[in-house]
């Protein structure tokens, strides 16, 4: 077929378009701008289009859009003249992956990473993922193989339509309720629905929604605070690792630090179990390198370690700055440094309370502007609101010449030499955090 992807910069439908590539079609594409993952993709062969433009449009037999592309897109209303099909990326997930045994993976945090570390057991299997593994080096890994692993995706109900053999849900904390109608009836019963779509199901037990259906559904259950236990933190070539022991299963080892590192690692393995031997799984573990943009190590000199990572939710930065508090004690760093984008008005507005309380225990906090996401601005006084860490106000972010560097527009404000820098955020402050 001749696939046509608007919007196809963006991480979920990006996957998809290489997907369908590498399954032999002739895929195109069209993004506002020339991002990394389009420059990417233009490398693969595939012919990429910026901005939208309706000339692109001609004899394709289907158009797919991501999410976020309107009806007056002027590819969509060419495509409708030319009455060429139409499917969002959550309608198209249905008709790709009908004839796949999906290890589909959920949740509000953490799927990416258990997605990645299941990919890794899984080492045959096909991959789509919402964000880079660095095992790999992509979202995508193509295997011909009739398994495949994915992360599911809630906020637009895609999940729905993934055709889980495994539903694999990590935690169902409320994100994204704008789909909802912030209905959490609604909301909830979309991760049952999801639950009850596959025949084995792998879920934490100590989930506030989730333990509420522990006698209702037939799953494996995972009890963290008692089947995971003895957790350890060491450097391993410098690398963050954690170990645990799980059950009676024995002990593992993971990339990462982090009581939320041996949760998602746990699920994986107990998603695994009915397929693979326990010793098969614990060595392929030891696989998974992270990925990008996850505890993402993008400086290491003497006395300063830099860190990117796309927490962008109270919960997520929490279990994040316990991971850098962890590795700082561990390399003896002289002091933990948070550099914070906020990511959208309406996320930050809604949960401003957890916002404030997450970054407890860093030594200094920075508050970049935030990124918008095409949302309209909603007044917050981040000064009053955050005034008990004195927090610094920047424009942007340096990371050059061993250091990293705020800026006040042209304007130096402050260089760190040492210490544990860490850029939290779903913007451009990942660009901003590379060293450039």
């Amino acid at each position: 077929m001749k696939i046509h992807f608007i919007g196809i910069g963006g991480i979920g439908i990006s996957a998809l378009a290489q997907y369908m590539h590498f399954l032999g079609h002739e895929v195109s594409g069209s993004d506002m701008s020339d991002s990394h993952i389009v420059k990417k993709l233009k490398k693969m062969g595939i012919e990429i289009v910026v901005p939208h433009n309706a000339s692109v449009i001609s004899n394709q037999d289907l158009v797919i859009h991501s999410a976020i592309i309107k009806e007056n897109n002027v590819e969509i209303v060419e495509a409708k003249k030319r009455n060429v099909s139409i499917l969002s990326r959550r309608e198209a997930l249905k008709d790709i992956l009908k004839t796949k045994k999906v290890y589909s993976v959920a949740g509000a945090h953490g799927k990416s990473t258990t997605t990645a570390m299941l990919s890794a057991i899984f080492e045959e299997a096909d991959v789509l993922l919402g964000a880079e593994s660095k095992a790999f080096g992509s979202n995508v890994r193509f295997k011909q193989s009739d398994t495949l692993v994915f992360e599911a995706d809630e906020s637009d109900a895609s999940f729905l339509n993934s055709n889980p053999y495994c539903s694999l849900v990590i935690n169902a904390e409320k994100e994204h309720m704008e789909y909802y109608n912030y209905d959490s009836e609604k909301f909830f019963g979309a991760y049952k629905e999801f639950i009850n779509l596959a025949p084995f199901k792998v879920l934490n037990a100590e989930d506030q929604f989730l333990s509420t259906l522990i006698d209702e559904i037939e799953a494996t259950w995972l009890y963290p605070s008692k089947d995971i236990t003895n957790i350890e933190y060491f450097l391993k070539d410098d690398e963050p690792y954690t170990r645990f022991t799980l059950k009676d299963l024995g002990v593992f080892e993971v990339w990462g630090f982090g009581e939320h590192i041996a949760l998602d690692a746990s699920l994986a393995i107990l998603a695994a179990l009915p397929s693979k031997d326990v010793e098969q799984i614990r060595s392929l573990l030891v696989n998974f390198k992270g990925i990008k943009k996850r505890f993402d190590i993008v400086g290491k000199y003497n006395d300063l370690v830099v860190v990117d990572d796309y927490g962008h939710h109270p919960t997520e930065i929490k279990a994040t700055l316990s991971s850098a508090k962890e590795y700082a004690k561990l390399k003896n760093l002289s002091k933990i440094v948070a550099i914070w984008q906020p990511h959208k008005y309406s996320r930050t507005y809604d949960n401003l309370e957890a916002f404030v309380e997450c970054f407890e225990g860093v030594d200094e906090l920075v508050i970049l502007p935030v990124w918008a996401a095409s949302e309209e601005e909603i007044a917050i006084d981040f000064a009053k609101e955050f005034a008990k860490y004195n927090p610094t106000f920047a424009t942007n972010v340096l990371h050059a010449n061993q250091s990293v560097t705020l800026l006040d527009g042209m304007q130096e404000l402050k260089t760190y030499k040492d210490g544990f820098i860490i850029g939290f955020g779903a913007g451009d402050i990942t660009y901003q955090m590379r060293e450039g």
